[in-house]
């Protein structure tokens, strides 16, 4: 069975209403979509861990007269929301440019830019290194731990792609490299590591696994015949009794991460909020069924805002009444 690229130009698992094909010029709509600009959850699934970071950081930090004032805290977030889109997409390119030939063999992703010929290797090259320079220019903003920091997690973003070849769990992989805002938020504010950044690095490590099977499952069938592992693969059937302890581990990291900064209440009124969306996630999941396996996953952009606007609160609530 072959997909084909309609006549719009758009690809075959983009969703056809988005920004992108309304405001862009059509040569650069392979770009936006090697990019990933047409599915924004992938950047959002990022920024969350440097915005919960930054956010636990400044309830860590407490006083008033503790040096982080808001302009620094919203500079912060805007920097962090930039280099997760800029650095999406550039880590979105490097894994089509990796992927070329698997994703031929694949129904869902035959039809993205690389594959489908609407962009040769060279152009995705340019594309990647600009992309990258964005990054670059956001991360230089920051303090020189933070920069080394940013610069570590390239070998994890190097491995990722090609993690699926070798082990079964290369969700594990991307959450490793998905979660590393979890440590960059807080280096941004102190220039080092506390305990409670690793164990919010933890936290969004276990929660990125569990989100990412939940996607996987869309594509079992097709990774089965071009013998790509995944998690969703190696969980089967089981997937909920294993989505149930990923995400349960995922709130006792969560739980030591806030209490180890001293978050406020707030903070953890939003995580029980988000702990009652990741257990309706595994009631209501249908592995069999790949477009809810699609919306669930999308669903973990509000997880993430939801936890984010508890400690934002939290910290709110603190200033309020220092």
């Amino acid at each position: 069975m072959s997909t084909q690229i309609d006549d719009s130009g758009r690809v075959a698992d983009a969703p056809s209403h988005n920004f992108v094909y309304r405001v862009l010029p059509r040569w650069l709509w392979p770009y936006a979509q090697l990019a990933r600009w047409d599915r924004p959850i992938g950047w959002q699934l990022l920024m969350w861990p440097c915005f919960w970071s930054s956010a636990l950081a400044a309830n860590a930090d407490g006083a008033p007269d503790g040096g982080f004032s808001l302009e620094l805290k919203l500079a912060h977030l805007i920097l962090f929301f930039i280099g997760a889109v800029a650095m999406r997409g550039a880590g979105c390119t490097y894994n089509d440019l990796v992927d070329h030939r698997i994703d031929l063999q694949v129904a869902r992703t035959r039809s993205r830019p690389l594959p489908s010929g609407r962009v040769s290797r060279l152009q995705a090259k340019v594309f990647m290194a600009l992309q990258a320079l964005v990054g670059l220019v956001v991360l230089l903003q920051f303090n020189t731990f933070t920069i080394w920091l940013g610069f570590a997690s390239l070998a994890i973003v190097a491995i990722y792609p090609f993690a699926k070849r070798f082990t079964d769990w290369p969700q594990f992989f991307l959450g490793l490299a998905f979660s590393w805002g979890a440590l960059m938020g807080w280096a941004g504010v102190y220039g080092s590591l506390g305990l409670p950044a690793l164990w919010l690095y933890c936290a969004a490590i276990l929660w990125t696994i569990g989100y990412d099977t939940i996607y996987a499952h869309q594509d079992k069938e097709d990774d089965a015949l071009v013998g790509v592992r995944s998690t969703a693969r190696l969980f089967g059937e089981h997937t909920k009794i294993w989505l149930s302890a990923i995400y349960g581990a995922a709130l006792l990291f969560f739980i030591a991460a806030f209490m180890t900064a001293h978050a406020g209440l707030f903070a953890y009124l939003g995580l029980l909020v988000a702990a009652v969306m990741l257990a309706w996630q595994i009631l209501v999941l249908d592995i069999d069924n790949p477009d809810q396996c699609l919306k669930l996953f999308k669903f973990n952009n509000r997880v993430g805002f939801i936890i984010f606007i508890g400690l934002a609160a939290a910290l709110a609530h603190y200033n309020g009444n220092a």
